[in-house]
């Protein structure tokens, strides 16, 4: 069975149209590089809206059973960055690590990550990750946090996400 990674794009210009979403494309091509089990996209793409990003991860959570869900954008101080106030409404337990690694790597890129509020948190047998807005970022805070993401899932009983060790390597303790 192909394990379902959802992905939401929270852009007003890119849900009208106004602009191509070359972030959700990003995670695409980033979780193509980095998968070698079966795995298959839910994409969506809408708008800086806190009830419809907390509708659409509850739909991509509770109706596509999605096991992981990448949010980019949304993430910053400005009135319209409403993604981890969606995320932390649909979650039931925060995993606050995941933000904290993602901002201390972008640090070494931009001082500006600290104005970052990207988190991530569990629904359900879905891990929802927020992500920042730009390509470049998103892998680069991806290749931070994702060696522990297929970990994870296995925990909370989801899919066994299998990774192409000359991209990433997957951290799972050894079984005694």
């Amino acid at each position: 069975m192909k394990a379902k990674i959802g992905i939401i794009t929270a852009s007003d210009r890119a849900s009208a149209g106004i602009y191509e979403d070359l972030s959700g494309k990003a995670i695409i091509d980033t979780m193509k590089d980095y998968l070698s089990s079966d795995w298959e996209p839910v994409y969506r793409v809408i708008p800086d809206i806190q009830e419809d990003l907390e509708h659409t991860m509850i739909e991509l959570a509770d109706q596509e059973q999605c096991c992981l869900i990448v949010t980019t954008g949304g993430t910053g101080p400005a009135k319209r960055d409403v993604t981890p106030e969606a995320t932390e409404n649909v979650c039931e337990k925060m995993m606050p690590g995941f933000g904290e690694l993602m901002r201390q790597v972008s640090l070494q890129y931009v001082p500006t990550a600290i104005l970052s509020r990207q988190t991530a948190g569990i629904r359900g047998q879905s891990l929802i990750v927020n992500l920042p807005g730009k390509p470049k970022s998103i892998r680069e805070c991806l290749d931070a946090v994702f060696p522990a993401i297929p970990y994870c899932i296995d925990l909370i009983d989801g899919p066994f996400l299998k990774c192409d060790d000359n991209v990433i390597k997957a951290f799972r303790p050894k079984s005694k």
